[in-house]
């Protein structure tokens, strides 16, 4: 595999860098890592012993991959930044939201680009990553496939859908997570300890996404099974419901899209 400069050393570049390095598809002088923050830099050198680098210029010269990592925000000046240095056969994968391929190319107009959208699941090689690109890209979109791959779960869609894709997928772990804290705060008021309410709520966790994905089949499928007639599970599944709990979940899931929609 080529060289890969990372440009970005947040949250989400942080597991990337992990993931990717604990898949054994990149070694630690493949990945260069550029960033404004000194102190951070040096801890993503202590962390994972990559290569680091203060200059966006200076981390992509080597890199057949060019991975932006950065917040919308940030995307203008970083492109600016490197649109005199990049040649044309770089790869350009943009994690930025809420910015389309074209956006990208109005300023690189040479370059190919790849949209992914993967979660903070990639440092347990866990994410659900999702991968759009144009026709012209067919056979980079492989080697991205296979590189995002090693992290987790790929999904290759349509662009237009990256805004909804980048929301359950990539907010949908924070989403997740409330509903786990609120079920660990059950079990608490229950007379668990907290330690012990979070082993079971977790566990449980992991118990009801596994027998979907490995069964194939429809939630509703699985909560039948335990689910007895006049028993406390249809009890707390229907007071549940009444206080609205699916009705939040797809408000909170369609605002998270409304905003998402309105980044510029």
């Amino acid at each position: 595999m080529e060289n890969l400069a990372i440009i970005g050393g947040g949250n989400l570049g942080k597991s990337i860098i992990s993931g990717l390095l604990t898949s054994g598809l990149f070694g630690t002088t493949q990945i260069t890592v550029s960033g404004k923050s000194k102190n951070n830099l040096t801890a993503i050198k202590q962390t994972f012993n990559v290569v680091v680098s203060q200059s966006n210029t200076e981390a992509i010269q080597n890199a057949k991959w060019i991975l932006l990592c950065v917040q919308p925000k940030q995307l203008a000046s970083v492109l600016d930044e490197i649109k005199e240095t990049i040649h044309p056969d770089q790869m350009l994968i943009s994690t930025v939201t809420g910015v389309g391929i074209q956006e990208i190319n109005k300023v690189l107009p040479y370059n190919k680009v790849i949209r992914v959208m993967p979660n903070t699941g990639a440092s347990k090689k866990m994410s659900m990553t999702c991968i759009a690109a144009n026709n012209e890209c067919a056979e980079e979109l492989k080697t991205v496939e296979k590189m995002f791959s090693t992290i987790g779960k790929t999904l290759v869609i349509e662009e237009p859908l990256m805004q909804a894709a980048t929301v359950l997928g990539a907010s949908g772990i924070a989403f997740f997570l409330r509903f786990l804290r609120a079920m660990i705060q059950g079990g608490i008021q229950m007379g668990f300890h907290p330690h012990e309410a979070q082993i079971i709520a977790v566990q449980t966790a992991m118990g009801a996404a596994t027998l979907v994905s490995e069964n194939g089949t429809h939630p509703e499928c699985e909560i039948d099974k335990v689910t007895t007639p006049q028993g406390c599970t249809i009890q707390g599944l229907n007071e549940m419901e009444h206080q609205g709990l699916s009705s939040s979940v797809i408000k909170g899931v369609m605002a998270s899209y409304e905003k998402i929609n309105s980044i510029k």
